[in-house]
């Protein structure tokens, strides 16, 4: 009796030739999907494709291809990651701001506008190469003091309580409440504009009355922040560009 011969194991990634465009696409492959999926982390990783128990290179290939477009389109709104570097464009709270060097040793980033221009700018002390570390660490603390001031003007109105506060790097959500009362929120909503970072703290916080999504729910994340409907559109349509900063 012959033995049934092996199936080829599929490589870690392909390349799609799109219209001149070199399209580098991972292959995950996983034996509990039932279809194909391509996504686009929110890390700029670049794209995966799942690939279900019993898919192939060439149909992998092919799905691909059927989807070039939509992937070619998404990819062109994310646009690339923006360093953290002097000379790059970074939104505080929606508004564009320039990071410069101050050219001083020591001291705090700090809020400014050109004398010149009055265009507004982030002013960062110490060598060039710290620069970076000193942008995110002063986002996060800015971010944590903007979602605090937030959170527990919401819980107030409702009569909730708070029993912690943390700020993380998530790339899948940009809150979290868990039953024990503790909030945890992407340090990325503090490059969106106000009424986003606004409505996200709302909607934690509504999680300590109704852990749920339930038509109750969402009537009080709208109570305490009457923007809901056009905050979570904004994320909808401009959340991926806030993952490629820094």
């Amino acid at each position: 009796m012959l033995l049934r011969s092996r199936r080829k194991a599929l490589p870690d990634h392909i390349e799609i030739d799109a219209d001149g465009t070199a399209l580098r696409i991972r292959l995950r492959p996983n034996a509990r999907a039932k279809r194909y999926l391509l996504r686009i982390p929110a890390d700029h990783s670049g794209p995966v494709l799942t690939v279900p128990g019993g898919g192939d290179l060439a149909r992998a290939e092919r799905f691909v291809r059927q989807h070039v477009d939509w992937l070619l389109e998404r990819l062109e709104k994310r646009g690339g990651r923006v360093g953290l570097i002097p000379g790059s464009i970074v939104p505080v709270r929606g508004e564009d701001h320039e990071i410069r060097s101050s050219g001083k040793l020591r001291g705090l980033v700090q809020q400014a506008k050109d004398p010149e221009t009055g265009e507004k700018i982030l002013l960062v002390p110490g060598a060039d190469d710290h620069v970076p570390r000193k942008v995110e660490t002063w986002l996060k603390a800015a971010a944590k003091a903007d979602l605090t001031a937030a959170s527990f003007s919401h819980a107030q109105k409702i009569g909730a309580k708070i029993n912690g506060l943390t700020i993380r790097d998530t790339k899948s959500r940009w809150g979290s409440c868990a039953s024990n009362g503790k909030l945890s929120f992407s340090w990325r909503l503090i490059l969106a504009p106000p009424d986003i970072l606004d409505y996200v703290a709302a909607h934690e916080v509504a999680h300590l009355r109704e852990m749920n999504h339930s038509a109750r729910f969402w009537a009080l994340c709208q109570q305490l922040a009457p923007q809901t409907p056009a905050a979570r559109q904004w994320l909808k349509d401009n959340g991926l560009h806030l993952h490629g900063y820094g």
